[in-house]
């Protein structure tokens, strides 16, 4: 996965996607990307300060499972 810290990088914000699209059933997460739905289906027509907090979710997500 890219690492992206809407933090300190600056330019557009990436696309989280590492093309492993599988939504877990108990957390309605994309195993690959750790997006919901919705965040998914916005993404390309999403500010770039909506992907910026998108990118801050999946950061966070991504310590509760690691």
């Amino acid at each position: 996965m890219i690492d992206f810290d809407p933090a300190t990088d600056t330019g557009k914000a990436p696309s989280p996607c590492i093309s492993v699209c599988r939504m877990h059933p108990q957390t309605g997460l994309c195993e690959g990307c750790f997006r919901t739905i919705e965040e998914i289906a916005t993404w390309s027509t999403a500010t770039e300060e909506m992907k910026r907090e998108v990118w801050m979710e999946i950061r966070r997500r991504r310590e509760e499972v690691f």
